[in-house]
């Protein structure tokens, strides 16, 4: 099979998505890698490539999604689909989808600029802030009380906008699911809120695996990832991700 994976430089010398290819490479596939920063692309010739699939590996605002919907446009195979990758690469947008389709996500604000989080009900508080398109876990902050806002600094870009949750009482650590189709692992991850816990695998439960088939077949996506917090209430959905690092996953090649 053929197979262009569509990745940034930034994940040139990183071993996802790399080592995806050079095993596919090594069970004797053709894997050719696409730079949108660094080459053209002639659109023209999409369906004359030959490809089995248009892999994607790029950051929420770079230009590779606009290949990889072009590649579907003219009826090419992609991983995963760009509606499932629009759908959870803008967090307004997955917040609400996740909301509508009753999958356990905390209430939510949409704010255009910081300046507007003073009409954020108090009743919601705590709350975490975080952008729109953010990523790594960056520019995310714990506000207690209104109060909080006066100390609030958030280094603002004219593009980023930013959602407001509710901030709801957990057991004190992050669990990252790493999802393949139906195969689900867990780990315990640090976060901007969780920082002092020992990291590691954890067994899948039941409860866990439900829910991550259920994003996966709501959203449309085949590789991904969610951030969870259990709760008193049970599991609190906070993020999902399109193929993920998938760190700490033993085997996680094979298996991608």
């Amino acid at each position: 099979m053929r197979f262009c994976f569509i990745i940034e430089e930034r994940y040139r010398n990183q071993p996802m998505p790399i080592v995806i290819a050079d095993q596919l490479r090594q069970w004797g596939h053709d894997v050719d890698l696409l730079e949108p920063r660094e080459t053209i692309t002639y659109l023209s010739e999409l369906p004359q490539q030959k490809y089995d699939a248009y892999v994607l590996k790029t950051s929420t605002d770079g230009p590779g999604l606009s290949i990889l919907e072009a590649a579907e446009a003219v009826g090419l195979p992609t991983i995963n689909n760009s509606r499932a990758i629009r759908l959870v690469r803008d967090k307004a947008v997955a917040a609400a989808f996740a909301h509508e389709h009753g999958l356990p996500v905390p209430r939510t604000y949409f704010v255009a600029n910081s300046k507007l989080l003073v009409q954020v009900p108090e009743t919601a508080y705590p709350i975490v802030v975080k952008p729109c398109n953010g990523s790594y876990c960056r520019d995310i902050y714990r506000l207690n009380s209104p109060a909080d806002l006066t100390t609030l600094k958030i280094a603002e870009s004219n593009e980023q906008f930013f959602l407001a949750q509710h901030y709801v009482e957990n057991t004190g650590f992050d669990i990252k699911l790493y999802v393949t189709g139906e195969e689900v692992r867990a780990v315990v991850k640090k976060s901007p809120l969780h920082s002092t816990v020992k990291e590691g695998l954890i067994p899948v439960t039941p409860a866990l695996k439900k829910l991550a088939v259920r994003v996966g077949r709501l959203f449309g996506l085949d590789i991904f990832g969610l951030d969870v917090v259990e709760t008193p209430d049970g599991l609190i959905l906070l993020d999902i991700n399109d193929f993920p690092s998938f760190s700490m996953i033993p085997r996680a090649v094979a298996t991608v």
